[in-house]
C-alpha cells in the first residue's frame, strides 16, 4: 500500500509540474497605457489607470474622462492599427511591439512603430506599407 501511495504521489506531482502557470487576473493594457485619443489631438499623453475603458481584449487608459468617452463611443476611430503592434513589422509579415514614441496618423488612423528605423522605413512608402500590413495582419494575428 505504501508503494502504491508513493507511486500515486509521484504521478500527481509530475502532472502538477507540467501544468501551465496561471498568472491570475491580468489584462493587456492598450497602447502601453497611452491615451489613444491624445494622439489624434497631436499630443500623446500617458493615461491614468483610474480613467479606463475595456475594449477588444485590453484595458485602455485615458488622460481625461472626455477622451475616455470619445473612445468608448467609437473605439475604431481612435485605436491604433494592427492592435498597436508595429505597422512596419506588419507590412513585412511579422509582429513586433509598438512603441508609442514612434507614431503617425494617416487618413485618421494611428500607426505605431517599434523604433526610429522602423518609422523611417514605414514612411518611405506609407501607401504600399498599409496595403501590405492590411493583407498580412489576418495571417499573423488570426484572432
Amino acid at each position: 500500500m505504501k508503494k502504491l501511495l508513493a507511486v500515486w504521489t509521484f504521478v500527481v506531482g509530475v502532472a502538477l509540474l507540467t501544468l501551465p502557470a496561471q498568472a491570475g487576473n491580468q489584462l493587456a493594457v492598450g497602447l502601453s497605457g497611452y491615451d489613444a485619443v491624445s494622439f489624434h489631438d497631436g499630443t500623446p499623453t500617458v493615461g491614468e489607470a483610474r480613467v479606463n475603458h475595456f475594449w477588444n481584449g485590453a484595458i485602455w487608459y485615458f488622460a481625461t474622462t472626455e477622451n475616455r468617452d470619445k473612445f468608448a463611443a467609437n473605439p475604431v476611430n481612435y485605436a491604433p492599427a494592427y492592435d498597436g503592434y508595429c505597422s512596419w513589422a506588419a507590412s513585412q509579415g511579422y509582429k513586433a511591439p509598438g512603441d508609442p514614441n514612434f507614431w503617425q496618423i494617416v487618413d485618421g488612423t494611428l500607426y505605431v512603430q517599434v523604433h526610429q528605423r522602423a518609422q523611417e522605413l514605414w514612411q518611405a512608402d506609407i501607401p504600399a506599407n498599409i496595403v501590405s500590413g492590411d493583407e498580412n495582419w489576418p495571417r499573423i494575428h488570426p484572432f
